[in-house]
């Protein structure tokens, strides 16, 4: 048996809880898409001239890239 459809005038909107869950969901994977998606960057990249390759080998060098993982490995 099927409940007969709401009257507006008892003060419901017809805002079902399955309506409301739906909503918020379709929220949340937003705000998750969004926090995910890489952030677009004004700045031009700004290119170092490559140095020149040495000589012996050992080309290392302690780049900032480089630095920045260091940092992340810190306990």
């Amino acid at each position: 048996m099927r409940k007969p459809p709401s009257d507006t005038s008892e003060g419901r909107t017809g805002l079902s809880r399955r309506t409301l869950f739906a909503g918020a969901s379709t929220v949340g994977a937003l705000a998750a898409a969004a926090t995910v998606m890489p952030s677009v960057k004004t700045e031009a990249a700004v290119s170092a001239a490559p140095r020149p390759k040495p000589e012996r080998g050992g080309g290392y060098s302690l780049s900032d890239h480089v630095k920045q993982y260091y940092k992340t490995t810190l306990i």
